[in-house]
């Protein structure tokens, strides 16, 4: 076991709600998953904290003070800090889309506000020493390729409005990379919103091990695959080359980080369609080398530790409440945490 103490270890929160309601399985609550990460433990090694997602029945956007208040005690009382945190900016839970009406873009950075606002409350409260917003943008693939220039602008026009909010309440915010969302579901059309967008200093990238896996196979987008189509996988030679020329473009605006395993399929569950597999830390049939990828997000092109991330964090979306609720699963995925700070990580 390593000494360096830098990125903490944070466990996401979201696997509790991501996927589950009404037309897939109940949500598991948020104390319950907070005793969980808490209760993980490899070789004496604890999470240092947690992610969470703003949105009801975890943490309601519209939370009160008394309610922040109540969720940081809940965490310190665990011993955790609190991160990165995710703003509901969809249509169904009273988000909009960042390329839609003026309505639905009003209702968008809404949404990021008071997402800006609990987190900065959070931070006033000594329990939040790092994190980001984390946003997307509401919108699916095939309503922005109807006029992806015209579509991309418009989404760089919401998220300026979105960093004006963020940067009022001393925020930063994260885009996510994942191929269900309308312009963001490649690498390159994620880059170019970054430049378009153009505030390099409030909006950076949240890059996921395993949504980022799917954007070198061009899923949504097969004109900026990178990979071969009939690549074989146990050639890791050419999957390093792409993970290179993917993270070389992304890696300067990476912000937030996600540690996650993925099979190289697309999988939906849920209201939550067509989005990267996130695996066990352990599947055999995951595609990635965790410790060693990870590297490519947290070295630069030079290989040196870039120390840009604070803290990372376990996405693990969409797994079953069965292996969600037992505690072997947290463990594991502790241990492929660990591993990452010992490649990658420093002390202070």
């Amino acid at each position: 076991m390593g000494t360096n103490t830098y990125p903490k270890l944070h466990n996401a929160m979201w696997p509790g709600l991501v996927g589950k309601g009404p037309d897939s399985e109940p949500p598991i609550d948020l104390d319950t998953m907070i005793d969980l990460t808490a209760a993980a433990e490899v070789d004496g090694v604890k999470f240092d904290g947690i992610d969470i997602f703003l949105a009801d029945p975890h943490t309601s956007i519209d939370v009160d003070d008394d309610g922040i208040k109540a969720l940081a005690d809940k965490a310190q009382a665990k011993g955790l800090a609190i991160g990165s945190a995710v703003a509901p900016v969809w249509p169904p839970v009273g988000g909009g889309s960042a390329m839609g009406s003026a309505e639905e873009r009003k209702q968008f950075v809404a949404m990021v506000e008071k997402a800006c606002k609990i987190c900065q409350r959070l931070t006033e409260l000594g329990v939040r020493p790092s994190g980001v917003v984390r946003i997307d943008s509401a919108a699916g693939v095939e309503d922005w390729a109807k006029d992806p220039a015209g579509n991309t602008k418009i989404i760089a026009e919401t998220f300026r409005e979105a960093c004006n909010v963020a940067e009022d309440h001393g925020q930063r915010l994260a885009a996510e990379g994942e191929i269900c969302w309308g312009g963001m579901h490649s690498w390159r059309d994620m880059l170019d919103l970054l430049e378009a967008v153009d505030r390099p200093q409030t909006l950076g990238f949240q890059a996921d091990m395993a949504h980022t896996l799917l954007y070198t196979l061009g899923h949504n987008a097969p004109e900026h695959r990178i990979l071969p189509k009939d690549y074989d996988w146990s050639d890791r030679s050419i999957l390093k080359d792409a993970l290179k020329q993917m993270t070389d473009a992304l890696r300067p605006w990476t912000i937030d980080f996600h540690v996650a395993q993925n099979d190289a399929t697309v999988k939906g569950m849920g209201s939550h369609d067509k989005t990267g597999r996130h695996c066990m830390a352990n599947d055999p049939n995951g595609k990635l080398n965790i410790a060693e990828d990870a590297g490519f997000w947290l070295r630069d092109g030079d290989g040196n530790v870039t120390k840009a991330i604070r803290h990372i964090c376990w996405d693990g979306c969409m797994f079953p409440n069965a292996e969600l609720m037992r505690q072997d699963t947290w463990n594991d995925v502790l241990a492929a945490m660990i591993s990452v700070r010992d490649a990658h990580g420093w002390q202070e």
